[in-house]
């Protein structure tokens, strides 16, 4: 066995296959909150997170909720495809960065602070960083459609 590479060595198969679970488990993760902002998952529904808006004095709160579930299913179910991926991450990042500022503001980093702070949404936000710049990887719609 060549210890060096499997040390440092890298296959491409196995790193398009970790961008590829990757992918599918962040995208998921999107996904499942919107679910729950649709009241399908969890106990929320979209008109109490609208009015959790409302008391953070989020302008238009029914408008900005629907945005956000929006862009999570939206944007988590192109991930998952690994299709349009880099504005599909753009848009989460963009997603994560507001709901860290307006929703977790002043709660400091640890999402186990009362109230919870905005670790969560920085890795999400970081993640999709990494596909943004590394792209989806060979199994994806965007290789099969565009490479």
């Amino acid at each position: 066995m060549d210890l060096t590479a499997l040390l440092t060595g890298t296959k491409p198969f196995f790193v398009d296959f970790a961008l590829l679970v990757g992918r599918v488990a962040i995208g998921a993760c999107f996904m499942i909150h919107a679910f729950g902002k649709l009241g399908w998952v969890g106990t929320g529904n979209m008109d109490g997170f609208a009015e959790w808006l409302k008391d953070l004095g989020v302008p238009m709160p029914e408008v900005q909720a629907r945005m956000a579930m929006l862009s999570e299913l939206g944007g988590g179910a192109l991930l998952v495809l690994g299709l349009a991926t880099r504005p599909a991450c753009l848009l989460l990042i963009f997603t994560m960065v507001v709901a860290g500022a307006v929703g977790h503001r002043g709660a400091g980093y640890l999402i186990t602070n009362e109230p919870p702070g905005a670790e969560y949404t920085i890795n999400l936000a970081i993640v999709c960083g990494m596909f943004l710049l590394i792209g989806p990887g060979a199994i994806s719609l965007d290789a099969m459609l565009f490479a």
